[in-house]
């Protein structure tokens, strides 16, 4: 496909069908929105289109004349039809033909005499599927992503990759649908190397239960530039990849808010014997007994004061979570108190610095890819010339939404980073291909 990346798409395949009929609505889309997230473990859409009068013919005959209806009468669409649907842009295709998104609610958002437009809510077959649950207390044993991998299997999921965890946990399901199982073990989990924290989510190449340290360890899959002001000229492809509208800086360095939880005192009480033990843990680890020095980053190498046991900023009273089923399974590569008390502050250093862009559609992004961001300095210090340090650098893909309508196509995403301002090293590398391998730490399941 010619032309620039933020021109509008093609709707290749547009199909709404239900177990006896179907409609073709690719003429009929006014909008259409695709999500991706690393904190849902579902893929979500939604489109609106015009439905006409006369489009379908109903179910019922009058004498020997048929009826015609709108396409939401006749189908009908009540919740629960199967949307099949395929878009492609210069940067590649969005393709769910083979596995089609469940219609969620199907509202009338404007009408007149013989006009609607109806807002589609879609969501992801596994959605659904995770909504029953047909035995309410399954066993699970063993390492956390052996669990993982049976419990995906268990739901029919076919396509997915799973991070290699070090740690079991033993318990049982209590009710609970598998991918709500997956997401709750995400925090338990700690990579073969690297700190506690998971995330699970699916993108459209399938789902993904990723270590958080393995996902910003990839190198960048694309590289967006933004130097001030909207640009006035989005025809023209050299502008593929501008950042097209200001950043929206969501989240910055906040000292006091980092205090809270980079160094914290942790009571464990042992429901098994009984027991209450103190441990102290920090992002530093210098000092503390079971601290830990954050390995990886995305931007500038972590070095706060104060952060040893000498000092903690909050104290966290917590029951030792050992699973349901072996009380004594206690060892060191399978120790609660590390990803109990770590884990949190993992998730919250990831999200240190936060913003909003939105590109050119590109399609080959996911939630979950990091990329590079360069920011020109702005207002008198661009006169220096340069990138600004503070805000360039290495982000992780944490939201992403791929937005078309009958004018332009975009690509809006919220990425974060653990660690504030620019790593040389990190900028100076030329390294912007996809399907960077991941360290020889990661298992690939599908």
């Amino acid at each position: 496909m010619s032309g620039s990346a933020s021109r509008a798409s093609i709707y290749e395949k547009m199909i709404i069908r239900n177990d006896k009929k179907e409609a073709n609505i690719v003429a009929k889309i006014s909008s259409f929105n695709y999500f991706e997230s690393v904190y849902s473990p579902e893929v979500t859409a939604n489109l609106v289109f015009v439905d006409v009068s006369g489009t379908l013919k109903a179910d019922k005959a009058q004498d020997t004349q048929e009826r015609l209806g709108s396409i939401k009468s006749s189908l009908p669409i009540v919740g629960d039809e199967d949307l099949e649907f395929k878009i492609s842009s210069k940067s590649g295709t969005l393709d769910f033909s083979k596995k089609p998104l469940r219609v969620n609610s199907a509202p009338v958002i404007s009408e007149d005499s013989n006009r609607q437009s109806i807002f589609l809510s879609l969501v992801s077959n596994a959605t659904i599927d995770n909504l029953e649950i047909k035995n309410p207390t399954i066993t699970y044993k063993g390492r956390i992503s052996s669990t993982v991998k049976k419990i995906l299997k268990e739901l029919k999921i076919r396509k997915f990759k799973i991070d290699k965890t070090r740690n079991n946990y033993d318990f049982i399901s209590r009710s609970k649908g598998g991918l709500d199982l997956i997401t709750d073990l995400c925090r338990r989990s700690i990579p073969i190397k690297g700190d506690p924290g998971f995330f699970f989510y699916e993108t459209q190449d399938g789902h993904n239960f990723k270590a958080i340290d393995n996902l910003i360890s990839k190198s960048p899959v694309e590289t967006y530039t933004y130097t001030g002001g909207l640009l006035s000229n989005l025809d023209n492809d050299e502008n593929d990849f501008r950042i097209v509208r200001p950043p929206k800086f969501l989240k910055d360095q906040n000292i006091k808010e980092r205090k809270k939880w980079m160094s914290s005192r942790n009571i464990f009480y042992n429901p098994a014997t009984l027991e209450v033990e103190e441990k102290f843990y920090t992002l530093k680890g210098a000092e503390g007994e079971i601290g830990t020095k954050v390995s990886k980053t995305l931007g500038k190498d972590i070095d706060y004061r104060n952060g040893s046991s000498s000092g903690y900023s909050k104290t966290n009273h917590i029951t030792l979570d050992i699973g349901s089923l072996d009380y004594q399974n206690l060892t060191p590569n399978n120790d609660p108190r590390e990803w109990q008390a770590k884990s949190p502050m993992r998730y919250n250093l990831l999200h240190s610095q936060m913003m909003e862009i939105q590109v050119p559609c590109n399609l080959e992004l996911r939630a979950g890819d990091v990329i590079k961001v360069e920011i020109e300095r702005q207002g008198d210090d661009k006169e220096l010339g340069g990138l600004d340090e503070h805000t360039s650098g290495k982000y992780l893909i944490l939201h992403l939404c791929h937005h078309f309508d009958s004018k332009r196509s975009f690509t809006s995403m919220t990425i974060a980073r653990d660690t504030y301002g620019l790593h040389v090293k990190d900028y100076e590398k030329n390294s912007s291909n996809r399907g960077s391998a991941f360290n020889n730490n990661d298992e690939e399941e599908n």
